[in-house]
């Protein structure tokens, strides 16, 4: 199979390239190579790629819809999995246009090659943003939405760009609202990462209101399994799915998991307004269509994924 997946260099077009590669799928990938997110991570991800004989990488920002375009049609790509975007709650309340830019006007490029090229599926990254603060848990699907960011809102609008075009195309969409992705190449303004970089660097670590927030942590080896059975599974023309584990872990908790065994300076400060105190999504419609059952449990992974930080020194540079 033909996948393109674009924003490929980042964490979890990353860690979905690799599983797919080494399932000899042939992967093309794209990336703008935006600085809102360390170039020489992306660097060092695209290097990992790279050894795969069965991988084409471009330099494309997809709000390019000519350079899109161009791609697209020389290459005969059979399937989507779209992953770029501007990510970052916080940085919406600084540079919002940013995200209609990329987030919606790229999306919405990509739809429309596809259309012309006959592309038949795309996979697409929503965000559990969407669903805003909500005292109603576990979160579900076809419940009230409440965007309270500009980055939830361009979820929201690829979610009714993908409505829209699964009537008037034969492209059938799978949207996935992804709830908090950890593990491996992660981003290192999230939350384990910036940890794991205040132990190493014996730096104070800064904890957002007390730690006082819950989230559905989600293994990034759970998302590319689930991933690549959707390639192939039937579902409807539009479907929108939590990508979660069902299992929310306080972060204060974590904090003091990982104190026990290893030394962390710890500066507790106030909430910031971007923050949504707790996510939950309820998983079952994810299991039902994908097939994917066993999600792993984030105390297994924890102290592995700081192995594999320690053993890959560029994140401390």
């Amino acid at each position: 199979m033909k996948i393109l997946i674009t924003g490929v260099a980042g964490f979890i077009g990353t860690n979905t390239a690799l599983n797919l590669l080494k399932k000899k799928h042939e992967i093309y990938g794209l990336d703008n190579f935006d600085d809102f997110n360390s170039i020489k991570l992306k660097k060092f991800r695209l290097s990992k790629l790279k050894k795969y004989k069965n991988f084409k990488f471009q330099k494309i920002n997809i709000v390019s819809r000519k350079l899109l375009l161009k791609f697209i049609s020389s290459n005969k790509i059979d399937t989507i999995i779209h992953l770029a975007g501007q990510a970052g709650v916080r940085y919406s309340y600084i540079n919002p246009s940013k995200y209609i830019s990329s987030n919606v006007i790229g999306f919405l490029n990509l739809v429309l090659a596809a259309k012309i090229n006959n592309i038949k599926k795309i996979l697409y990254a929503s965000s559990s943003s969407v669903y805003g603060n909500t005292n109603k848990f576990p979160l579900k699907e076809n419940q009230k939405l409440n965007q309270i960011n500009i980055y939830a809102v361009s979820k929201m609008l690829n979610e009714k760009i993908a409505e829209t075009y699964s009537k008037i195309s034969n492209i059938k969409f799978i949207g996935l609202r992804f709830f908090t992705i950890y593990g491996e190449y992660g981003r290192p303004d999230m939350f384990l990462f910036k940890m794991f970089k205040s132990s190493s660097t014996k730096k104070k670590f800064y904890l957002n209101n007390k730690g006082n927030h819950e989230r559905d942590f989600t293994y990034i080896k759970d998302v590319t399994l689930i991933l690549e059975k959707l390639l192939t599974r039937r579902t409807r023309k539009n479907v929108v799915l939590n990508v979660c584990s069902n299992n929310p872990k306080n972060i204060l908790k974590i904090t003091k998991l990982f104190q026990k065994q290893n030394r962390l300076k710890v500066k507790y400060i106030k909430k910031h307004k971007a923050d949504i105190l707790k996510t939950h999504g309820d998983n079952t419609q994810i299991k039902k269509v994908s097939g994917f059952k066993n999600f792993s449990k984030f105390n297994d992974n924890l102290f592995n994924i700081f192995d594999w930080y320690k053993k890959n020194k560029i994140y401390n540079l």
